[in-house]
This record gives C-alpha cells, sequence and structure tokens, in this order.
C-alpha cells in the first residue's frame, strides 16, 4: 500500500523552496508518494465550504509536513482540523514552538516517519461563535492558539463585558481581549502577560490587553465553562475578531462572542518523547541557573581564589585561577 505525505511549505522563501526540495527528495527515496500543497487562501471564517475546498487530498495522506515557523504550521491546521491526519511541523523559523524538527534534522524526521517511529498527540482548539446584531444564525469558527477580539479603531478605547458560563464577572474598557488555548499560551497570550500553560492543560486563557479596571487578570476557565465576550453599546468603538491571526470578522457594537473548548482536537505527529519543560527551555533560550544561584557561584569562586592565593603566597607558587562550573580549563584559557 503507498504511504502518502502532502507536504506545506512558503514558496517564496528561498530557504523553504530548498527544504522542499530535500524533503521531496528524502520522502520519495523512503517510499512515500508526496503531494505538494500551495495554496494560501485563508480559511474565511464561518465559512466551511472553504473548508471543504481547503482539505483536498488531506484524508488519503498518513501525514501533512510542514516545513516552516509557526505561522506556516497554523495555515497548515486549516488543512487538518476536523481529520485524523496529524501534522509534522520542521522548523524554518525564529522560535518555532510549534514544529517538531529543526531544519539540520529533516533526513532524520523522514527516516522516523518511514519507521512509524512516531506517536500522535492531540491539542484542544477554541471553539469560537459569533452573534452579531440583526443576523439570525450565529457563525462558528475556531483556533488553535487564540482568538483575539480587538479594538476597530486606534484612537478610543474598546468596552468590552466578560461573562463566564453567562455570569458576568466583570467590564472595562481595553485595547482587546485575547482567548487562548494552552497551545497558544506561549504566543500572543504570553508577550501581553499572560501564563505559560502545559499542552495538556485542558483550559481556556482570558488576558485583557491594557485594560483599564481594578480587576483585568489573566483567567483560566476549565473544560466545561465557556466565555461570552460583549460588545457593549455604550462602547465608542467596534471591533475585530481574528481567530490565529488569519481569519478575521467585524464586530458590531452589540455583538457577543462565546468562547470554549473545542469538540474537535488537533493532531500533531511527535517524534521526540522529551517533556514540555525542556522544550520551554530551548526554544525560549531560558537561564536554568538562577542569578541569585550564580551569584552564590561567583562568590564561591572568589573565596576559592583568595584562598588559594593565600596558599600560594605563603609556598611562593603562583595560584591557577578556579574555573567557572562546567568550563573545563582550556575553556577558560581560549575565553
Amino acid at each position: 500500500m503507498t504511504r502518502r505525505v502532502l507536504v506545506v511549505t512558503h514558496g517564496g522563501r528561498p530557504r523553504a523552496v530548498a527544504a522542499l526540495s530535500e524533503a521531496v527528495r528524502e520522502l520519495e527515496a523512503s517510499g512515500f508518494e508526496v503531494a505538494l500543497h500551495d495554496d494560501d487562501l485563508a480559511e474565511t471564517f464561518g465559512d466551511h465550504m472553504a473548508t471543504t475546498r481547503l482539505r483536498e487530498g488531506v484524508a488519503e495522506s498518513e501525514v501533512v509536513m510542514v516545513l516552516g515557523g509557526d505561522g506556516t504550521i497554523l495555515r497548515a491546521a486549516e488543512l487538518t482540523h476536523g481529520t485524523q491526519v496529524p501534522l509534522l511541523g520542521v522548523n524554518l523559523g525564529h522560535v518555532g514552538f510549534l514544529a517538531e524538527s529543526e531544519r539540520e534534522d529533516l533526513r532524520a524526521a523522514v527516516q522516523r516517519l518511514a519507521e512509524h517511529d512516531y506517536v500522535v498527540e492531540e491539542r484542544t482548539v477554541a471553539a469560537v461563535q459569533v452573534h452579531r446584531p440583526g443576523e439570525d444564525e450565529p457563525l462558528t469558527g475556531w483556533a488553535l492558539n487564540e482568538a483575539t477580539i480587538e479594538k476597530a479603531e486606534r484612537q478610543r478605547m474598546l468596552e468590552v463585558g466578560i461573562e463566564v458560563d453567562r455570569r458576568p464577572l466583570s467590564s472595562f474598557g481595553c485595547d482587546g481581549v485575547i482567548l487562548s488555548t494552552a497551545t497558544g499560551s506561549t504566543a500572543h497570550a504570553f508577550s501581553a502577560g499572560g501564563p505559560v500553560m502545559w499542552p495538556d492543560v485542558d483550559g481556556v486563557l482570558l488576558v485583557p490587553l491594557s485594560a483599564h479596571a481594578l480587576f483585568a487578570r489573566p483567567l483560566v476557565i476549565g473544560p466545561r465553562s465557556a466565555y461570552r465576550i460583549t460588545v457593549l453599546e455604550r462602547s465608542p468603538v467596534p471591533a475585530v475578531l481574528t481567530c490565529d491571526g488569519r481569519r478575521s470578522i467585524d464586530l458590531p457594537v452589540g455583538s457577543t462572542v462565546e468562547v470554549r473548548r473545542g469538540e474537535q482536537p488537533l493532531r500533531f505527529a511527535r517524534l521526540s518523547p522529551a517533556p514540555f519543560t525542556d522544550r520551554l527551555v530551548s526554544k525560549f533560550s531560558l537561564p536554568v541557573v538562577g542569578w541569585r544561584e550564580a551569584a552564590d557561584d561567583a562568590a564561591a569562586a572568589r573565596a576559592r581564589l583568595t584562598a588559594l592565593t593565600d596558599a600560594a603566597t605563603d609556598d611562593g607558587a603562583a595560584p591557577e585561577a578556579p574555573h567557572p562550573r562546567g568550563q573545563s580549563p582550556h575553556d577558560a584559557k581560549a575565553v
């Protein structure tokens, strides 16, 4: 039986074109039938026919391989959402939080794929429902990372009301509100001051943007709860809802947006069993040794140097400087 891989990339970038050439060569050498997807039509919010058009040929694929950064992976997610086909991301971007492999490991990733040496992980998405004044039927959408409600005009603040499970919680003026999944907590929500959520946290995060309020802290609800955000009648400006930075819809004054955990998760092919902690440290280049511990190490090094100096003075020999933690004498001299 022929195994098929659908490859998605950003065709306008030289690095992506080079990676695509190598990926096709390696996949075909491993016995895969390769199909390419280069249609950049974004799924329109609430347009399910667009979804059908985009997904042609996806169901026949074992995996959708994505060559690019997180933006390209979010684009490819429009192809696979609602199907059983997993995404395998090869990072060509900067951070690449959603990617499973780096560019230099492309050949190894194909080999692992050929040997069925991967596991499939499911990520929760956010289900989004929009009610606009004068429209009988709501429009529905979804987001892997986040649904962001922002003011449509720069000059004035947006006035919103926040409810949880149809019970009023707060209202305030702001630049907007981010409603994020655990997957998206390291994206827009993180830059706005929200917490990092581990991928298996089955909740939805709300982060206000520049809110003029006493209570405007990030908030996380569980899988059976739902947010309801209303663009209040007193709001001087309308809003715009954007899902994953790709699918947008205007929100006139009086509109409401309901966001909850989606019923259809998105699937990712995973090659590494490393815990999320390791991914977080690697992608954000976190200093595992904190400044207090580093200060203690420096103080201890100075104390050792003083002791060596005193001993050398007594013996008449030159002291050898102590080396920082994890550094060899050769490394210290090279520096």
